[in-house]
């Protein structure tokens, strides 16, 4: 378990615009930032047309329609109407759940 003053960090997407980077020697950066874009790009324009996206031995992110609803605002106790809209989804696949549960079982204390 994570101390607090221990600090997990962010993955962020330049760390994976490095990593296409270093792992293909013969590209330049600016190619490697190009694929980066144009594989997100069409990994979001998929998603906005209502396509499941699926990366094998990763997941599958989908888009989901959520109802209008009323909620309640935690701080002040005050009703308000959560207007319908779509949300993306990811469910992890069997490959990285094993993965990831494999690989902090190691980090485990005890």
């Amino acid at each position: 378990m994570l101390k607090k003053s221990e600090r997990v960090r962010t993955f962020t997407r330049h760390d994976l615009r490095a990593a296409i980077y270093h792992c293909c020697p013969t590209l330049s950066r600016a190619e490697a930032r190009r694929i980066f874009n144009e594989t997100f790009d069409e990994l979001s324009d998929a998603l906005v047309r209502g396509e499941p996206v699926k990366l094998r031995n990763f997941g599958t992110f989908n888009l989901r329609a959520k109802r209008q609803r009323t909620g309640r605002n935690p701080k002040t106790g005050v009703e308000a109407v959560i207007s319908a809209r779509r949300v993306v989804t990811f469910r992890p696949s069997p490959a990285l759940l094993t993965r990831i549960n494999r690989e902090s079982a190691d980090c485990l204390p005890y």
